[in-house]
């Protein structure tokens, strides 16, 4: 079980690097227009707030890397809370579809991890 914790922090961990590229590097290109259903123009003006939004994705996703490599049951719950607790509020105040997209994942990570201490 174990083995099957670290394989789903580290999916938790490479979603929220993709997230980074899309919300930091493609914004206004085809791939991050898709995700936010922005047009050209509206897309622009909130790249500025994208790339930030990414940044912290960018950190949980190392911070998650991080848990991994020192191997911490308590740095791992501690990220993957603060994963969910993110989709959580995204669902509740931008699109619910993070619930899925973010929560969910960290929620099932983190049961993996729990399961397997």
């Amino acid at each position: 079980m174990h083995a099957v914790a670290h394989v789903l922090i580290g999916l938790v961990a490479a979603l929220h690097a993709y997230f980074l590229v899309l919300e930091m590097f493609l914004w206004q290109r085809p791939p991050g227009r898709a995700l936010s259903g922005f047009d050209a123009d509206t897309a622009r003006l909130t790249a500025p707030l994208a790339a930030n939004q990414g940044l912290y994705n960018g950190f949980l996703a190392a911070g998650l890397v991080w848990a991994l490599v020192i191997d911490s049951l308590a740095t791992q719950v501690f990220f993957l809370v603060c994963v969910i607790i993110a989709g959580a509020y995204g669902a509740a105040t931008a699109n619910k579809r993070i619930l899925f997209a973010q929560a969910l994942p960290g929620a099932l990570a983190l049961g993996a991890a729990l399961l397997a201490a």
